[in-house]
């Protein structure tokens, strides 16, 4: 399938009527708090672990509490964008908002680790579909012109997030009932979900089908990659050796299932992933660059508070402080945005960002040691101001290259590579930074078990230190692919489509 019928690449379309313009308020209001939802609960869980598992056990496997969700949300978003394709925005964000709060309901009357985990799921999997619904509708309510608004507004989100999820998990278990961060959930989901229902309004569904054909087995198919290569990515090097059995078998399975989806979705009459996804230019450079996007924030998000706590020496508090610097810059450059890419378009603009964020993270291993808190803090808010620049054109541009019936499946498809980048980076980056520690420090050495010792010598924190940069490297190699991927297959011109259309 070629690229749909434009207008000038990368101009700004004539504005349409956008559905429920007089109600944009209330709805963008929705959407926030549905994202708050999705962005508040990593952060807020992680605080309340130790009293989770003081009071339900597992320490064992309590990583589950993060890896069960994580692999919920990201199976689930390619089958929510082709639900919401179908049935509209409307009804799949009312149901996995409802499904989501069913699984903070059950999460809060949980009796063991095991339950606890089983209902992570359960959020998960309306999880997937807050996240990627509500990109969907964003682009839904806004001309091009006016997307970095709600986009910056959505970005801003997640950066209160990272800073007050950690204040808010810690109060809640310190000094009432870790039951209460899953709680908390319902009653601002059940406000959202009340002015969702009210305010957001669809356009008419073009040529009804009398019958529509959901592709249950391709879903079904996809569920079951997805769920094996992440748990794959999550369990390896942690519960067993990379080159050991239960991994080689995971993966050799992942990808048997990928082989045994791409036959039932060619075969599909409605593919939940169809093959335009990849064969068209915009799209298929777009999902690669932003995997790698994935790939290089879990050197930053994963591994900085580590650097921070053992090679600086700060608290926990001080070290998330650090890492949430970036978090300040990411929302403003985004929002500024529209003022590059109207007169250089898209495509430059997220070289440009991704450009400066090679040159970023090319700079880390140059830091002293063990150096000052504000000399990483100083990049990390660079680094963030340089993803904003690449990440935000990218999501406006390719939603702007496909008309209302594809967005879903187009922001879906974005938003699961990202994802899946997420997951190899913490299983790649994991394998690297153990490595390196392995042989500063011992063969038995690894990354958690020096970040819960009470003190750490000259030889940890060099070690330490040694071990971050590589992750930085890898990260930088991350941005290179991602700038390949862009200059090397998107097309110069992004093929806007006027809003009429």
């Amino acid at each position: 399938m070629t690229e749909p019928s434009t207008t000038r690449a990368d101009a700004d379309p004539t504005p349409a009527s956008i559905p429920g313009t007089a109600r944009r308020g209330p709805v963008v209001a929705a959407l926030m708090l549905a994202m708050g939802l999705a962005a508040l609960d990593g952060t807020i869980v992680s605080t309340a672990v130790p009293q989770i598992v003081g009071d339900l056990g597992g320490l064992s496997v309590f990583s589950w509490l993060f890896s069960g969700y994580l692999l919920a949300v990201t199976v689930t978003l390619p089958v929510y964008g082709k639900l919401s394709d179908t049935f509209g925005r409307k009804p799949v964000l009312i149901a996995g908002t409802v499904l989501f709060l069913i699984g903070s309901v059950l999460c809060a009357a949980a009796w063991n680790m095991a339950s606890l985990i089983a209902f992570r799921i359960v959020q998960g999997l309306g999880g997937g579909a807050l996240q990627g619904t509500v990109q969907t509708i964003a682009a839904d309510l806004y001309p091009l012109k006016e997307r970095p608004k709600i986009q910056a507004k959505l970005s801003s989100v997640w950066a209160a997030s990272s800073i007050a999820g950690p204040a808010v998990g810690g109060l809640l278990a310190g000094y009432a009932d870790w039951r209460w961060i899953f709680l908390i959930n319902v009653p601002v989901g059940l406000v959202a979900l009340w002015l969702i229902a009210r305010h957001l309004l669809e356009p008419g569904r073009t040529a009804p089908r009398a019958r529509v054909r959901v592709d249950w087995a391709g879903a079904l198919a996809i569920f079951a990659t997805g769920a094996v290569l992440v748990t794959a990515l999550v369990q390896g090097g942690v519960a067993w050796p990379w080159l050991s059995a239960p991994s080689l078998g995971l993966l050799g399975g992942a990808a048997a299932l990928a082989a045994l989806t791409v036959v039932i979705e060619r075969r599909a009459a409605e593919p939940i992933i169809p093959g335009w996804v990849w064969r068209r230019r915009t799209i298929a450079a777009v999902n690669l660059a932003l995997g790698a996007l994935g790939l290089l924030m879990v050197a930053p998000t994963v591994f900085l508070p580590t650097y921070a706590q053992s090679v600086l020496g700060l608290g926990p508090i001080a070290a998330g402080f650090v890492l949430s610097s970036w978090t300040l810059s990411w929302p403003i450059t985004a929002a500024l945005s529209n003022r590059v890419y109207t007169r250089i378009g898209f495509r430059l603009t997220a070289i440009l960002g991704i450009s400066l964020a090679l040159l970023l993270l090319l700079a880390f291993p140059f830091l002293p040691f063990p150096g000052e808190p504000w000399q990483p803090a100083l990049l990390m808010l660079l680094l963030g101001g340089s993803l904003g620049l690449f990440q935000l054109p990218l999501i406006v541009g390719v939603q702007s290259t496909v008309p209302y019936e594809e967005r879903g499946t187009t922001t879906a498809s974005v938003l699961f590579c990202r994802q899946v980048g997420q997951s190899v980076g913490a299983a790649l980056f994991g394998a690297i930074a153990n490595g390196v520690l392995a042989a500063r420090l011992g063969a038995d050495t690894d990354l958690d078990t020096l970040a819960r010792a009470l003190t750490a010598t000259d030889e940890i924190r060099r070690a330490v230190d040694a071990a971050v940069d590589r992750v930085y490297l890898g990260a930088a190699a991350a941005a290179a692919l991602a700038l390949l991927a862009l200059l090397t297959l998107a097309p110069r011109r992004f093929p806007v489509l006027k809003e009429e259309d």
